[in-house]
């Protein structure tokens, strides 16, 4: 996608986005947000960019990750 700001981290306005997304009910509670494949192709991003941004989402607790399912958000979020 081309209106992120190449001068700040990509992975964390990626990050940005998913969270205001799960803000906004765009993403509620226990529903699967986009894999990396699918991330990366709508910003545009490397898969490794992706992959970043989901896992600063799991560390804030804002998302889980289900082994061989995908991640969704968490429940207590």
């Amino acid at each position: 996608m081309s209106d992120l700001d190449r001068s700040r981290p990509v992975w964390r306005q990626v990050a940005e986005r998913i969270s205001k997304r799960i803000a906004d009910g765009t993403y509620p509670p226990g529903s699967r947000v986009p894999g990396i494949v699918e991330l990366s192709a709508e910003f545009g991003i490397a898969a490794s960019t992706a992959q970043k941004a989901l896992a600063h989402l799991r560390e804030t607790g804002e998302v889980r990750t289900e082994l061989g399912l995908g991640t969704f958000v968490s429940d207590s979020k």
